[in-house]
Formats: C-alpha cells, sequence, structure tokens
C-alpha cells in the first residue's frame, strides 16, 4: 500500500510539471505571436510587414474571398481601384482592379485581388531588395505581358482554362532600372552576368507569394517571361 501510494505521488507530480510546463509554452507563444504578428495565422496580414511563418497561409485565404483581400490591401495602405465585374462563363471576372501606383511599362494592368496582394509582396520585399544588393539600383518599372486572355492552356481546346481567363495571372518579361538599364527575361536568363543572377533570385523569391511561377526553366513557352498566377494554394504551389 505505501509503495502504491508513493508511486501515485510521484505521477501526480510528474502530471503537475507537465501541466505547468504546458501552461508556460502556451503563454510563451501567445506571447511571442503577440510580439510577432507576422508568424500568427490568426493575425491580420499587412504586406508591409517582413514575411513571416504565416505569411503564406494568409495570403492562401484570399482566393475567392474578395472582400478579405480587399481589406488586405487597405490596411496595408495599397492605393487600388476595384473595376465591376465584366465578362461570362470560364472568364467571367467578378474580381478585378488596378493597382494604382505599381509601376508597370504599359501601365495599370488589370489583375484579381490575390495576384495584386502577390505583387505587391514580391515587388516591395523582393524584387527592390535584390535589384539593390545585385545591380546596385532600384526598378523603376515591370514590364508586363497582360493578364486576361479568355483562352486555355497553350491555347489547346482540350486543355483546362488558363489562370488568364479570369486576370488571376500575371505575365513578366524584364525590368526598367533607375539608372537606365533593361533586364530582360528573354535575353539576361542564362548570360551568366548579374542580371541573370537577378532574375533567378526574383523568380525564387516570387515562389513565397504566387501560387504557381513558371520561368524559362520550365518550357520553351516561357522562354520570355515568368507567369505568375494565384489559381492554387500558395502553400503547395509550383515554382519551376
Amino acid at each position: 500500500m505505501v509503495k502504491r501510494t508513493g508511486s501515485t505521488l510521484r505521477r501526480a507530480v510528474r502530471l503537475a510539471a507537465l501541466l505547468l510546463l504546458a501552461a508556460a509554452l502556451v503563454l510563451g507563444a501567445r506571447a511571442f505571436l503577440a510580439a510577432n504578428p507576422r508568424h500568427d495565422p490568426w493575425a491580420p496580414l499587412d504586406l508591409r510587414a517582413e514575411r513571416g511563418w504565416a505569411t503564406q497561409v494568409k495570403l492562401s485565404r484570399l482566393s475567392g474571398d474578395t472582400a478579405r483581400c480587399h481589406a488586405v490591401l487597405s490596411r496595408s495602405e495599397v492605393a487600388f481601384t476595384a473595376l465591376p465585374a465584366i465578362g461570362e462563363g470560364a472568364c467571367l471576372r467578378d474580381d478585378r482592379l488596378t493597382l494604382d501606383t505599381m509601376r508597370f511599362a504599359p501601365g495599370f494592368p488589370q489583375m484579381s485581388c490575390p495576384v495584386a496582394a502577390g505583387m505587391v509582396l514580391w515587388l516591395e520585399h523582393d524584387v527592390q531588395r535584390l535589384a539593390q544588393q545585385i545591380l546596385g539600383t532600384r526598378v523603376e518599372r515591370v514590364e508586363q505581358l497582360g493578364t486576361y486572355n479568355c483562352r486555355r492552356m497553350y491555347g489547346d481546346a482540350g486543355a483546362p482554362w488558363s489562370e488568364h481567363a479570369t486576370g488571376n495571372a500575371i505575365d513578366i518579361a524584364g525590368f526598367q532600372l533607375a539608372d537606365g538599364r533593361r533586364i530582360s527575361v528573354l535575353s539576361d536568363w542564362d548570360n551568366g552576368e548579374p542580371a541573370g543572377q537577378f532574375l533567378k533570385a526574383v523568380r525564387n523569391a516570387a515562389c513565397e507569394s504566387f501560387g504557381t511561377v513558371l520561368s524559362p526553366d520550365y518550357n520553351a513557352a516561357h522562354a520570355d517571361h515568368f507567369h505568375f498566377d494565384q489559381g492554387r494554394s500558395a502553400m503547395i504551389g509550383a515554382c519551376r
């Protein structure tokens, strides 16, 4: 009986210690997330903040929730113009907007809100930083080949609809730099120079902001541009 009582007491002490440790871990985690909301999957997404552990989770939640996505852009002080729905069937664009201060050439492409959110993150946190590090200057304009095209993938009548059919994708052909230089995906991808290093670095970085990232490494159809879309979760996206 004495042995059983002693064993029971030891188990109770161990259980109490485990409960105290668990409570301490929970309180510590709450304090950490409160101080670092970018890591908190339940905290509102702010595109101005550096990426955190939960950023891709939060980005993934924007697909199919236009109101939530617009709220993210507004909270992040991103100027945009929401446009009315247009089109029909598989090419219905019921979520389209323009980013009013982002510099594109040609300017103001219409895109879905999740693509816009990904673009803001990529341009502000990756492209400009990498341009300074690798090229010693800033990007002045992003050369884009368009967002909307009511077609199936690769123009194949039997293929799935392209994300371009709803403006949920954007193609990037190059960059105009503040010092007058131009970086081209077609000309500079494999040149072994800083321009090529920059292109590969920004392609890799885009994988954290978009569900699908396709580059010249994917196939010949992408030899002259990057394709970014939000047609799949950023958590399980394709990056090639």
